[in-house]
């Protein structure tokens, strides 16, 4: 069993639930499977995609409450489409880029793991609200980094774990909270749910701050002069306030980078030294 050829078998599934049971499995062979890491793999469409849900640009999504039942519905259909197209960008890691160490691999394939663990989980829940994944509109947009970043493993590591799901790390507490004010059944289950996502990514989130700072460092390249080169190359989308600091820090951001998103966002860098560690 090659590591990298079951992550595009995975990659090229299109049912969700086949796709996730795929990658959930390569978390089982991380130890065990062996990596060919210069094997290059000819493959030049996208991920396999289920016909359901339709496919939209971001704006024409529309912006639903907790509050209702629909609305939650919609709300944890938005944060499963996120971690379905999560799985494959973790597996497109694992199959594109050529000639890198073992560990690599081996740590995207966990990640898609966790991944595929969380797809499950909203997957599951939205069945206890009486839908399925694809009953809802979902956006296009997470993607689009995953193809600016096709060609260059450097910018990939910059945009979509450092920049993309980073955001994440942010967002996530503010959902927590508007479900904890729903207080139903439903809403507290969704949040437990939610923790353990946030949990899990900001594993995730230092995996591409490791690799990122390493590669600047193979490559002979400034990380944050690259980064800003990168972020403005590929209209990479801005921090909004608030910053989750300590999540982030916990995912290996430092002080400095901390001090340079909050005066991005226009907010006041927390004294880290009163975080919770």
């Amino acid at each position: 069993m090659e590591l990298r050829a079951l992550a595009l078998a995975a990659y090229t599934t299109a049912s969700p639930h086949a796709k996730a049971h795929a990658a959930l499995s390569l978390g089982a062979l991380v130890e065990t499977a062996t990596v060919d890491t210069e094997l290059l793999i000819k493959h030049a469409s996208g991920p396999g995609r289920p016909e359901r849900p339709a496919l939209v640009e971001h704006t024409a999504v529309p912006r639903r409450s907790p509050f209702t039942a629909t609305g939650h519905a919609a709300l944890m259909h938005s944060i499963a489409h996120i971690e379905f197209n999560a799985i494959d960008l973790a597996l497109d890691c694992i199959w594109r880029f050529a000639g890198l160490p073992e560990s690599f691999y081996r740590d995207w394939a966990h990640v898609a793991s966790e991944e595929a663990k969380h797809f499950m989980m909203l997957e599951t829940h939205l069945q206890t609200l009486g839908h399925l994944y694809g009953d809802f509109a979902a956006h296009t947009g997470l993607w689009t980094m995953c193809d600016n970043t096709a060609q260059d493993v450097v910018a990939r590591m910059a945009l979509v774990p450092r920049t993309l799901e980073a955001r994440g790390l942010d967002a996530t507490p503010l959902i927590q909270a508007k479900l904890a004010k729903v207080g139903t059944p439903q809403a507290l289950e969704a949040q437990g749910i939610l923790q353990v996502i946030l949990d899990d990514e900001i594993g995730h989130v230092a995996t591409g701050n490791r690799w990122y700072r390493w590669l600047c460092h193979m490559h002979q390249r400034d990380a944050d002069a690259f980064y800003a080169q990168a972020a403005l190359r590929h209209g990479a989308p801005r921090p909004k306030p608030p910053l989750n600091t300590a999540a982030r820090m916990a995912a290996g951001f430092t002080a400095q980078e901390m001090a340079r998103l909050h005066a991005e966002c226009g907010t006041a860098t927390p004294d880290v030294s009163q975080l919770p560690t």
